[in-house]
């Protein structure tokens, strides 16, 4: 089939562009950097059609419809659309034409779990803006699947990782390898509450599995949403416990309240963990499962043990 993969070289499509290549299908990739940051340019890739174009400055000019007009696809996967705008766009652009429209979600269109874990049939409770307008897509599509047909899917995933991408770490933030080098020294890790607030990864190929399978299978996907993360979500203290055990150590925890996470993290590194805690992520993977026979390579443990060793490997986290 001929597949167009938009924004195909960073966190998912960098693993799901070899994954069509290799499954045997005519791929082709609009991006801004023709250069994929996780897997290497010689892997697949050659057998690849690039398109070099900057979606945000075409949409400004409508030159971006046009260029959806123009295109033949049998399969489009739209990882970068993150606004109702930008996906009526595209729904206006491959309406009746298209036998496939796969659009990537986030968790954060759940909102803050209220039922554990969290099924894709549970109401849709976004608390910012960026989760109000993934539900607003994923709302339309939805619609224009029940209206007209439109063959629509939405994944949604967790907080994505790679070997080179750092996850949200043991504290909800994205603060750098600091953390990883004081639970390997036994040094006091400040968490907020409890700790026992959750987080929910999954591994930037993983999401590409379960977009294939949704492709590949697409009557059972058609007019569905899957969670695309880990088996299972971990607390900030669980997750402290496997990076510091890494190391032969024993996490050193010590607990804050969350007006004081501020003054020991940092305005941004708090503003981060307060974002992820209020929402504690934890949604089950049973539909993607009973449908489309999604099974994560990667638990959120794997994916931190890859992570730090890359650190290691590169000498960004020096012991």
């Amino acid at each position: 089939m001929k597949v167009l993969v938009i924004g195909g070289t960073g966190h998912i499509g960098s693993y799901l562009v070899p994954r069509l290549v290799l499954g045997g299908h005519d791929v082709t990739v609009v991006v801004r950097n023709p250069e994929p940051q996780y897997t290497d340019p010689r892997l697949a890739w050659p057998s690849a059609t690039w398109v070099v174009a900057d979606r945000e400055a075409e949409e400004q000019t409508g030159a971006w419809g046009q260029r959806m007009d123009a295109t033949d696809a049998d399969v489009v996967i739209d990882l970068i659309a993150f606004t109702p705008e930008q996906n009526r766009t595209m729904m206006d652009a491959f309406e009746g034409r298209v036998q496939h429209f796969l659009h990537c979600g986030t968790l954060w269109a759940y909102g803050p779990s209220a039922r554990t874990p969290y099924r894709e049939c549970y109401p849709r409770r976004p608390v910012g803006s960026y989760g109000r307008m993934k539900v607003e897509i994923e709302n339309e599509l939805l619609a224009r699947y029940r209206a007209t047909g439109f063959p629509a899917t939405i994944v949604h995933p967790g907080h994505i990782s790679g070997r080179k991408w750092l996850p949200i770490d043991p504290q909800g933030t994205l603060n750098g390898v600091e953390i990883y080098r004081k639970l390997a020294a036994g040094e006091v890790v400040h968490l907020p509450k409890y700790g026992r607030e959750t987080l929910h990864h999954v591994h930037g190929d993983d999401v590409a599995q379960l977009f294939e399978l949704a492709m590949n299978q697409r009557e059972r996907s058609l007019g569905e949403s899957f969670s695309a993360v880990t088996p299972y979500a971990m607390s900030l203290i669980g997750c402290c416990e496997h990076v510091a055990s890494l190391f032969g150590m024993t996490a050193n925890l010590e607990f804050v309240d969350t007006d004081e996470l501020e003054a020991v993290l940092g305005k941004s590194a708090a503003a981060a963990t307060y974002e992820h805690i209020r929402h504690s992520p934890c949604s089950s993977i049973e539909k993607a499962i009973r449908l489309l026979g999604y099974h994560p390579r990667y638990t959120t443990e794997q994916i931190y043990t890859e992570c730090i060793d890359y650190l290691l490997e590169s000498g960004q986290l020096v012991l």
